[in-house]
């Protein structure tokens, strides 16, 4: 067989008006930590629009799970950038953050103002189940397009096993995946170029970056480029560090720029540093508000991590770094969000051309390629903590939320059987628990 090209029917460059309403719009409904945004991408990016094949789509994915930061932002930011140059990337990755942080600040408002509100309370109630079917479906489609042999089936199964009951930390879970693939390139490479040099695994429908799309000039990789758009973001770091009136605000800025290049492993990995940090060192909120932080960012749009433009907020207002209260805390919120998520901009946009260069180097390919099986079992298992989390809010012992399972169920077959997308099935959901929630 060979690969359906069919022009007719092939995609068409987004102009970059396009692009931003798209990426605006996944920005407000990127719920579900990394898993579930990284499965919304993949949905609309690989099977709706068709924008993205599959394996270039997880090209990028590895290299961003290999990266310090929130992968699934810097995931967007490459993607972006790949289609639209590096304006496209400011737009997709800053689009990805703007919407949760803007509501994540409203929330902190809220919280210091009036509490917790019902109808954001229903609205996520709803979308946390249709999360849960996307990631399930995220992780068939990928690993059966991607694990074409026994040896990457088990290694996605012993890194759900590592992530899921041995706890191990996701940085070694792909030291180890990275050593496999690069130790099966050296013995068998059939084992990584095989699934793609046989008619059945390159079946799919043609895309508008295909497998075998050159990068676009923009995509070359420079040593003196990249060196040069490192320099410039470390200026324009220092530019805006600069002009803060010093106090809590540069301390701030000192942290949560150590904090981004330090946060391998996710969210997760550094919330117990940042806690310690936050709480007991600069004193900017009590343990109490970090952790209903933590429960805001678990249920918000954007990036866990997020959970830091929270912390800010509240810093802010008990320091007083502006004027007003609320002035307080939309600057503080406002830097801190910056200074975490620069050193990501900066990473994509100085790495991401090298990483191009590689797609067909078996050497740099072979340890992706165990990644990518590695990341099957990891977004497996996020995917299993999520589930519980929705279908069991209160524990095993307080019994499974019979309605939740079956918006999942419902879900699913809309995103499997109907082929629906993302953003209606999160939206049709959604609006399922303020019906279901405000009425009873």
């Amino acid at each position: 067989m060979s690969t359906l090209t069919d022009t007719e029917n092939a995609p068409t460059m987004p102009s970059l008006g396009e692009a931003l309403r798209f990426w605006l719009k996944l920005g407000f409904i990127s719920f579900g930590g990394p898993a579930g945004q990284i499965a919304m991408m993949r949905q609309e990016l690989v099977e709706r629009h068709r924008w993205i094949s599959e394996r270039r789509f997880l090209h990028a994915l590895n290299y961003c799970m290999l990266l310090p930061g929130p992968e699934a932002q810097q995931l967007a930011t490459y993607i972006g950038w790949l289609m639209h140059r590096s304006w496209g990337g400011v737009i997709a990755g800053g689009l990805f953050v703007l919407p949760g942080a803007l509501i994540m600040m409203g929330l902190a408002w809220c919280y210091l103002a009036f509490g917790q509100t019902p109808l954001l309370q229903a609205v996520l109630w709803g979308v946390k189940p249709a999360v849960v079917a996307l990631v399930l479906f995220a992780v068939y489609r990928i690993a059966s397009k991607s694990l074409n042999h026994a040896v990457w089936w088990v290694l996605a199964i012993g890194a759900f096993a590592a992530v899921s009951f041995l706890k191990l930390s996701f940085p070694w879970v792909v030291a180890v995946a990275a050593l496999v693939g690069w130790v099966a390139g050296r013995l068998r490479p059939r084992w990584i170029t095989g699934s793609h040099s046989d008619g059945k695994a390159r079946r799919h429908a043609h895309a508008l970056i295909d497998d075998d799309t050159p990068p676009p000039a923009h995509a070359r990789f420079s040593w003196r480029h990249s060196l040069l758009l490192m320099a410039a973001f470390v200026a324009l770091g220092a530019a805006v560090y600069g002009v803060l009136p010093g106090g809590a605000l540069t301390d701030m800025a000192e942290f949560f720029t150590s904090a981004a290049l330090v946060t391998f492993g996710g969210a997760y990995a550094v919330l117990p540093y940042v806690t310690q940090a936050a709480v007991e060192k600069y004193q900017w909120l009590t343990t109490a508000q970090m952790m209903d932080g933590l429960a805001l960012g678990e249920t918000t749009p954007g990036p866990l991590i997020l959970i830091l433009t929270f912390v800010g907020y509240l810093g802010g207002v008990k320091h007083a770094v502006a004027s007003s209260p609320l002035a307080s805390g939309l600057l503080a919120g406002t830097v801190v969000t910056f200074f975490t998520f620069l050193p990501s901009f900066m990473m994509i946009f100085a790495g991401a051309p090298f990483i191009e260069s590689t797609r067909r180097s078996l050497t740099l390919h072979a340890p992706l390629t165990g990644i990518t099986a590695a990341v099957v079992g990891v977004i497996a298992s996020l995917g299993v903590f999520f589930a519980q989390h929705t279908f069991w809010p209160q524990g095993f012992e307080g019994g499974i939320d019979r309605l939740a399972a079956v918006i999942a169920a419902v879900a699913l077959i809309g995103f499997v059987r109907f082929k629906r997308g993302a953003m209606e099935t999160i939206a049709f959901c959604a609006l399922i628990g303020i019906v279901v929630r405000l009425s009873g």
